[in-house]
Order: C-alpha cells, then structure tokens, then sequence
C-alpha cells in the first residue's frame, strides 16, 4: 500500500470536489481528488506530485508518480474550447517533473472573461473510491492554500 500526497498546483480556496460545477468531476467520475478556486490573476500550474508527465494539453495535464498514480489537474470547466488561449506550458509531455514545479501558466482572468469557471479539480485518475482520498483540513473547511500545500493524500 502506498500514500501520495497531492499538492496544489495553484493557491486559492481549497473545495470539495463535490462543489465543482461539473457532473463529470463533481460526481467522481474521472477519478476523485479535491480542487481549487484561484485567485482571479494570472498564476503559475504546479505539478502536484513527482513523476513523468504523462499527458500535456493547453488546459490540463497527467502526471504519473513511481507508483503508478495518475494525478489530474484539470485548469477551468470546459477550457478545452478556448483552445489553448490563456494557457502557457513551461514543460513537455514525458518529461520527468517534480512537485511543486511550474508546469503551465494559468491566465485566470482570461478564462472568467470567456465566462467559464476557473475552478481547478485535481483527481487521481481512475479512482473509485472515495475513502482512499483522505482530503487536508484546508479542503474540509474551505480554507485558503499556497500553491504547494498538502491539498490531499491518496492511499492505493
């Protein structure tokens, strides 16, 4: 048995997956996790584990620990028809990475200005079962995260 600790990979108000404003990720289909709101500025996408870079888009990306754990994070609802405006990567797909460094530069204020949610769910990919993600207290209380911080451990 193993336990990941996802960081994450923007500040703002930590929330429970459950209040994202999409059945996809709200429900846990994709995989379950937490998220973040973040702050309405242009900000920095941080890899929220260790691992190599298994998939890269403008508006999202897969990192996958030695452990074979697929962490998510998934930069705004339906961002994926603003086809990469407002979105910049620093890194390349199957490059190794580590927490905490910067992977993609998020223009917040862009996406609010197309009028999508900015929200940021962080998942681990594949996940069925809710109780193997044990969320931070910053996620239980809606408290405020540094981009970096515990957001929640994942145990497989």
């Amino acid at each position: 048995m193993s336990i990941t600790s996802v960081l994450a990979p923007v500040a703002g108000r930590a929330v429970a997956l459950s209040e994202v404003p999409d059945p996809v990720f709200s429900a846990g289909m994709v995989g379950h996790g937490a998220a973040v709101d973040p702050p309405r500025d242009v900000v920095q996408a941080v890899a929220p584990v260790s691992g190599k870079l298994l998939k890269l888009m403008p508006h999202a990306y897969v990192v996958m620990t030695a452990d074979n754990v697929g962490v998510l994070v998934h930069l705004g609802i339906d961002t994926v028809q603003l086809g990469g405006e407002g979105f910049t990567t620093h890194v390349t797909q199957g490059d190794t990475v580590t927490a905490g460094q910067p992977v993609i530069t998020y223009d917040v204020v862009a996406v609010v200005a197309k009028g999508l949610n900015p929200i940021v769910p962080v998942v681990i990919m594949d996940e069925r079962e809710p109780g193997n993600i044990t969320a931070s207290e910053a996620v239980l209380t809606g408290s405020r995260v540094a981009s970096g911080t515990e957001l929640f451990t994942a145990t497989k």
